[in-house]
């Protein structure tokens, strides 16, 4: 029996005024599988994210998630949903603690009213959640930090903790590694595909660095010139003439 999709894409299309970004891009992701969009600069990845996270409205398609229509609709509202994105450029709180930064989307999610961030921490259950959370990304003993005061490799681990703290369903991972050094990619490697097998969460990124990419994905679609090239599982792509002629006949070898 095949798995069920948690996202399925159809004929998603997306231009600015004349210039046509996505032409017709169609694919499912199964619940569970660990998938990645790779695809050379200029393919489109960055506005396939947003199409589907709903920062931008599609010019023409459907984007169905978790069998629900989410096609057009506002960021917020899909996020509700259990669709959550980390971005490529970190976005947290820089002056608050890690716990900190993870309690506030806790409140979110549990409709916690708040006058002040402190004051969270003396909320037990969202304290013992937190620290849970952060635990699964390896930073339960930094807990008390200022964020500002932590290198980028854990700037970035504080970005996972905010998302999962939400308990998505779908998870868009947008560059993971970017920035970071051979042991911090080395870490978030092992994180995304420990994280993928405990959870019930589904993985999906986009990823520059193809030994990332190839080390954890279980299926990969390739972008190019707004439309899907290939797809298939890692040994597939590595061997797709036509993939490694769209990386400008370089090899892609991790």
């Amino acid at each position: 029996m095949a798995a069920e999709n948690i996202l399925t894409v159809e004929d998603l299309r997306h231009q600015f005024g004349d210039f046509r970004v996505l032409n017709g891009i169609t694919l499912e992701i199964p619940k569970g599988r660990l998938t990645a969009l790779i695809g050379p600069n200029g393919a489109g990845k960055t506005t396939f994210y947003n199409v589907i996270s709903g920062k931008y409205v599609p010019t023409g398609g459907k984007v169905t998630f978790d069998n629900l229509d989410i096609t057009g609709m506002p960021s917020y509202r899909i996020a509700s949903l259990g669709l959550m994105r980390s971005f490529q450029i970190t976005n947290i709180f820089l002056k608050l603690s890690v716990l900190e930064n993870v309690l506030v989307p806790l409140a979110l999610h549990y409709g916690k009213a708040f006058s002040c961030v402190r004051s969270l921490a003396g909320e037990k259950d969202l304290a013992e959640k937190a620290m849970g959370v952060l635990d699964q990304v390896g930073l339960a003993d930094r807990a008390s930090r200022v964020a500002l005061e932590l290198p980028y490799g854990d700037k970035r681990l504080i970005e996972i903790a905010i998302v999962l703290a939400r308990e998505p369903k779908l998870v868009l991972l947008d560059e993971p590694t970017a920035g970071m050094n051979p042991e911090e990619t080395e870490r978030m490697i092992y994180l995304i595909q420990r994280l993928s097998k405990q959870l019930g969460t589904t993985f999906f990124l986009t990823e520059h660095d193809m030994k990332v990419v190839f080390s954890v994905a279980e299926y990969i679609f390739v972008l190019h010139q707004g439309e899907l090239l290939a797809r298939g599982t890692p040994e597939e792509i590595k061997k797709n003439p036509a993939v490694k002629e769209a990386y400008l006949g370089g090899s892609l070898d991790a």
